[in-house]
């Protein structure tokens, strides 16, 4: 599909539920704001977006402008991925599948070596 992020979101978001992830990484507001806004009013699992902390501080001042309520904005997970240490795209693509696994779990993504009970 080739599209604004708006019109996409609005075509597949009444298809999305709890197990589907919608991944910003474009790092530019004037795709990321109607992406994330429209990802927001779907019942998707995950929503994650790329950037700095300081970049995402500032995507949070243009999607509240945007009409996104602050309750909403904890939903993102930003910057998005688990802390691995990623360095390559690969491995941050890595980092960003564990996180949305942990999430979608509901486990906070520790060691399996420091965690106790079941491990599946």
């Amino acid at each position: 599909m080739v599209g604004w992020p708006r019109q996409l979101l609005e075509e597949v978001g009444p298809e999305l539920g709890p197990r589907d992830a919608v991944c910003v990484l474009t790092h530019d507001v004037r795709f990321d704001v109607p992406a994330l806004a429209g990802a927001l009013v779907t019942d998707v699992g995950y929503i994650g977006a790329m950037g700095s902390r300081r970049t995402h501080e500032a995507r949070k001042e243009h999607l509240l402008a945007a009409g996104v309520t602050p309750d909403h904005l904890h939903s993102i997970h930003a910057p998005i991925g688990l802390d691995l240490g990623a360095r390559t795209p690969e491995e941050t693509a890595i980092s960003i599948c564990a996180e949305i696994i942990a999430t979608h779990s509901g486990r906070s993504a520790g060691s399996l070596s420091t965690s106790s009970g079941p491990i599946h």
